[in-house]
């Protein structure tokens, strides 16, 4: 079965400034729930704020570093997760079940992809 991830992105600059309504954690946490004992998450997380992350960049040559925030970058992959169904549409029922987790005046996108399931010889790999 293929694997699919929901990168989900968030304006670090625009951060809701109200509190989620108080059924938020339990609507969430139901969701998960469904997810995990329907055998397709595998891996999901929220990432720290930009403010505690490092881009490296390869070019040219060479490797350069640039410590957060990046303030140039409107929307930020806020979180992850690594889900396993029968196909793309289940995929994005999925994500788009867990989008409307949220309250209504939050502004959350998710980009879902499917991961490519590659060569094992790294040699083999399209951005070598």
């Amino acid at each position: 079965m293929p694997r699919f991830m929901s990168l989900i992105r968030a304006d670090e600059q625009n951060l809701p400034s109200q509190a989620p309504d108080p059924d938020f954690e339990k609507r969430m946490g139901a969701l998960f729930e469904e997810i995990t004992k329907a055998g397709v998450m595998l891996d999901t997380a929220g990432l720290a704020p930009t403010s505690q992350g490092t881009r490296l960049t390869w070019s040219g040559g060479k490797v350069s570093h640039t410590d957060g925030p990046f303030t140039e970058t409107k929307e930020v992959v806020g979180g992850y997760a690594i889900i396993q169904v029968r196909d793309r549409a289940e995929a994005l029922e999925w994500t788009r079940r867990f989008l409307e987790a949220h309250p209504e005046h939050w502004n959350v996108t998710a980009e879902v992809r499917e991961i490519q399931e590659g060569p094992s010889d790294p040699s083999e790999l399209p951005c070598r």
